[in-house]
């Protein structure tokens, strides 16, 4: 497959389930490829959005995220048995869970859990790095909630990444992160951050770490970027990570002083408004941000809360 011959989402499937197999498959143990079609995302009255808060001294992360789920309908309202999930986190820095840069990892170990709970075959984790990828896993956390859990952390190379038609309205052929369109389900779990270009990083600028390429060109019109890469992945949820939130010198932060402890996380299986209701903890009216304007703009979802079924759960 060659760069010079870009091929659609469709079609990639098709010819990675037989390239891949031999060239990646046999380095990760990878299943064969089962096209998953264009879409996840849940419309009209299937809409949910659910927004869970510890706020009982010493509550547990993980008994957050259960009972988030529980109350979105379980984790098999999303998983079904015999799929193979990817779990795409936000782990870009190599930097300890404490300065949140990246997504709890109790938050990704949970999801993880109710994943296999649910009946998957298998679970993976991936993310396209932006400092080295062995150095992430390990601060991160993630290198351990794979070893704890059993899911398998795909380490990203060149190998694993393939141009595909994003069929954006500005970007059409990208490398895209193999693991992440193969999946039979997939699961974006970032982390809310400030962005010193697109004010905020919160779900659908998590597809950033789903592609490769020159990545830095993706910061030309930063917002119609983040839409383009969000409509293509289109997760089947967004489970957004605020027990601690990165509010100043984002995305990669580095001080305790970046730091703001909300305790909440944000389930939706629209983007859109899952981003909206995120912005809402750094005091932003979402229609003011570019990409979740765009988002609703072009039909990712709404920030309309009202068309959506919302529900707050308390720990």
């Amino acid at each position: 497959m060659e760069m010079n011959h870009p091929i659609t989402r469709r079609q990639s499937l098709k010819k990675i389930a037989r390239i891949s197999a031999g060239m990646a498959g046999a380095a990760l143990g990878l299943c064969p490829l089962v096209p998953r079609g264009v879409t996840h995302a849940a419309t009209g009255d299937n809409k949910l959005l659910v927004q869970g808060v510890g706020s009982t001294e010493g509550y547990k992360v993980k008994g957050l995220t259960r009972k988030v789920f529980e109350a979105a309908g379980g984790m098999g309202r999303f998983v079904s048995k015999g799929d193979v999930v990817t779990v795409k986190p936000n782990i870009s820095w190599a930097r300890c869970p404490d300065l949140a840069a990246t997504t709890n990892p109790e938050v990704v170990e949970a999801v993880i859990e109710l994943c296999l709970d649910a009946g998957a075959k298998k679970v993976r984790i991936a993310d396209h790095t932006i400092h080295d990828a062995r150095r992430c896993f390990a601060l991160t956390g993630i290198g351990v909630v794979a070893k704890r859990t059993g899911a398998d952390l795909v380490f990203p190379r060149s190998s694993l990444m393939k141009p595909m038609k994003l069929h954006g309205h500005r970007l059409d052929v990208w490398p895209v992160f193999v693991p992440l369109v193969e999946a039979d389900k997939v699961l974006s779990v970032p982390i809310a951050k400030v962005h010193s270009l697109s004010t905020l990083t919160l779900g659908m600028k998590n597809w950033i770490g789903g592609v490769g390429g020159r990545r830095s060109a993706l910061h030309q019109d930063i917002h119609q970027s983040i839409v383009d890469l969000a409509q293509f992945f289109n997760p089947a949820l967004t489970l957004i990570d605020a027990t601690r939130i990165m509010v100043k010198n984002g995305p990669s932060g580095g001080s305790p002083s970046d730091v703001a402890v909300k305790n909440t996380l944000v389930l939706s299986n629209d983007q859109v408004a899952a981003d909206a209701k995120a912005a809402g903890l750094f005091g932003h009216d979402p229609s003011q941000i570019g990409f979740i304007q765009l988002g609703q703009k072009w039909g990712l979802g709404t920030y309309d809360f009202q068309r959506l079924t919302e529900q707050r759960v308390v720990l």
